[in-house]
């Protein structure tokens, strides 16, 4: 899902040089997760990319420590994904989607993880890309993240979300509307 919103949002030269010293020294310490690919590439495409180094920014801003963790050789672009040890903390505590959102009459959470995604210009990881994410390393060992839900389970009224225990990666469900203080979203993005 992408969100309009994100067209000609930019970082000021200051803070997109900070952002890619950032980027650079995380890529430059975990060389495990992307084993083969150079920085120069990734920062020229990020530097031709004023929107998704704003996308970038507030995948940092939120807590999430993107960092590369792939090349598409068909597309030619780098995959990011949010590489913090815990569900990042700029985005917890909301309901699935806008809709999960708007059916609650009462104590209504402050988001919705496909809306902050959205409105950041990312998407939410699948079942399988949070599964890939967990072969870099423990990730959610004491909380969980939305993950991309199948449309026949969202009409029913639910969503999924995952998460890491006993060494294992467990994938759940609740109802879409539920939020709680230790489930946010991890996202991605291409570049």
């Amino acid at each position: 899902m992408k969100n309009l919103n994100v067209k000609n949002k930019r970082l000021s030269p200051e803070q997109g040089e900070e952002l890619l010293k950032i980027l650079r020294a995380r890529f430059e310490k975990n060389i495990n997760r992307h084993k083969g690919l150079e920085w120069g590439k990734v920062q020229a495409k990020l530097e031709a990319s004023a929107e998704k180094l704003w996308s970038l920014n507030e995948m940092e801003r939120t807590g999430g420590e993107p960092d590369v963790v792939g090349y598409d050789k068909k597309t030619g672009e780098y995959i990011f994904y949010d590489c913090s040890a815990e569900s990042p903390k700029g985005r917890r505590s909301v309901c699935f989607d806008p809709e999960a959102l708007e059916s609650r009459k009462e104590n209504k959470p402050k988001d919705s993880a496909i809306g902050m995604a959205a409105a950041m210009g990312i998407e939410l990881l699948t079942e399988e890309q949070y599964r890939e994410l967990q072969q870099l390393g423990d990730f959610d060992t004491k909380t969980s993240s939305w993950v991309k839900t199948p449309a026949d389970i969202r009409r029913l009224g639910g969503a999924l979300f995952c998460d890491r225990r006993y060494d294992t990666v467990f994938v759940y469900h609740n109802g879409a509307e539920s939020y709680y203080a230790a489930r946010g979203f991890r996202g991605l993005l291409r570049v």
